[in-house]
């Protein structure tokens, strides 16, 4: 069972995410938070799948090789909201957060994590897709949304965990959880192949 391998292991998740340290949590893995600065940009040429793993490798390489014990495990995660195929990162304040909404409204997006695994001697990333359907949003339900959520910390500007999620979310195809920023089902899975 994974849970009696990570005994063997310092885990490490490297991100402050609030959503990620509460569902690893629930999964029942003992871990510690660590994190570096890294300035989140890649490449402007990248897919969406190629953007999320470039981000979630860059989070795990700005710990040098000689900071890794034997036994630490360390796992990093990014997430990413898609448009037809166009990236919407974290919005630069209300007025952007409110025409990433304005975008999202009534239509269907890709919610993308790439998670990146690293033992001092091998890495492994992966990614999961989850699709979004949000209903047609009024300009007063978006401006109560930002003006008591705040979401200039979420891809997208939004939260599925918060008001927004419960009130204007339609269906989901795909993992919750990866919506929420990490596919914990997945992860599961590729922690026991990593670690076997």
């Amino acid at each position: 069972m994974l849970l009696n391998k990570l005994k063997n292991y310092d885990v490490i998740l490297a991100s402050g995410s609030p959503r990620r340290l509460q569902l690893l949590s629930e999964m029942d893995i003992s871990f510690r938070i660590q994190t570096r600065d890294v300035e989140e940009i890649f490449p402007d040429n990248l897919s969406p799948e190629s953007a999320v793993t470039f981000l979630c490798r860059l989070k795990s390489l700005a710990f040098r090789e000689e900071e890794l014990n034997e036994n630490t495990l360390l796992i990093s995660a990014d997430t990413l909201v898609t448009l037809d195929n166009k990236i919407l990162g974290k919005p630069d304040g209300e007025k952007e957060a409110a025409e990433m909404l304005r975008q999202l409204s009534g239509k269907k997006h890709e919610v993308i994590t790439g998670v990146c695994l690293r033992l001092r001697e091998k890495m492994k990333t992966f990614t999961v897709s989850s699709s979004v359907y949000f209903k047609v949003l009024s300009e007063d339900e978006i401006n109560y949304y930002i003006k008591n959520y705040k979401p200039m910390d979420k891809a997208g500007a939004y939260g599925i965990q918060e008001w927004i999620g419960h009130a204007a979310i339609q269906k989901i195809e795909g993992s919750y959880f990866n919506i929420m920023g990490l596919p914990t089902h997945r992860l599961y899975e590729e922690l026991s192949r990593f670690l076997s």
